[in-house]
Parts: C-alpha cells; sequence; structure tokens
C-alpha cells in the first residue's frame, strides 16, 4: 500500500469527496502507483486522521498547465485553472515539472 501525507484543507476535500484527484510531481514514488493499487491518506498536521482509497485512473502530463486540458479543476479541488496552477507551483517548480512530469491520481474512498 503506498501512502501519503496531505495539507489540511486538501485532505479534508479528498476526506470528504468533494476533490477526487490528488496532484503530484510523477517521481519515482509516484511512479509506483498502478490503477487498482491503495492508497493510504493521513492529514499531514493530524498523522491518526486517514483513510484508505483505491486508484481509479493516472493522468499524466508534462506540466500542471497541460494537466488542466485533461482534468477539470475542480476535481483536483480548485475553482479555477489560474488558482490550480498558482497553488501547485507553490509546491512544485517549472523545472522540477519539467524534470519528473506531473499526475492526476484519480482515487475513490474505500
Amino acid at each position: 500500500m503506498h501512502t501519503m501525507n496531505v495539507k489540511t484543507k486538501y485532505y479534508n476535500l479528498l476526506k470528504s469527496g468533494k476533490k477526487t484527484i490528488e496532484l503530484r510531481l510523477f517521481d519515482e514514488k509516484r511512479q509506483k502507483i498502478k490503477i487498482g493499487d491503495e492508497i493510504l491518506f493521513s492529514d499531514s498536521s493530524n498523522q491518526d486522521d486517514n483513510f484508505k482509497a483505491v486508484v481509479l485512473n493516472l493522468h499524466q502530463a508534462e506540466s500542471f498547465t497541460k494537466l488542466c486540458k485533461i482534468i477539470t479543476p475542480g476535481q483536483a479541488g480548485f475553482s479555477s485553472e489560474e488558482e490550480l496552477i498558482k497553488v501547485l507551483e507553490e509546491f512544485y517548480t517549472p523545472s522540477a515539472q519539467k524534470k519528473f512530469g506531473v499526475v492526476g491520481i484519480e482515487i475513490k474512498k474505500i
């Protein structure tokens, strides 16, 4: 089983089902994730708060800008493409996106 820590705001959106896609760099850790795998998501500020989800799909792109052509910002918990890109670039630089690519991990809570 894979594990992921998520900032509280986005964790709560995932846990409630309002956010169905978790966005990450497609680095070595994320390249191991396959459709059908389970992920244990934890709130980064409270590790005891967690839930399991199954991976339904993996949406890959070269950057978050290009990923927005495949998914909708709402699926990732954002109100607009501009907001999504601004927030994600705070976590992942454009050079890191270029190096690894990005992935939208589509999940369903189990």
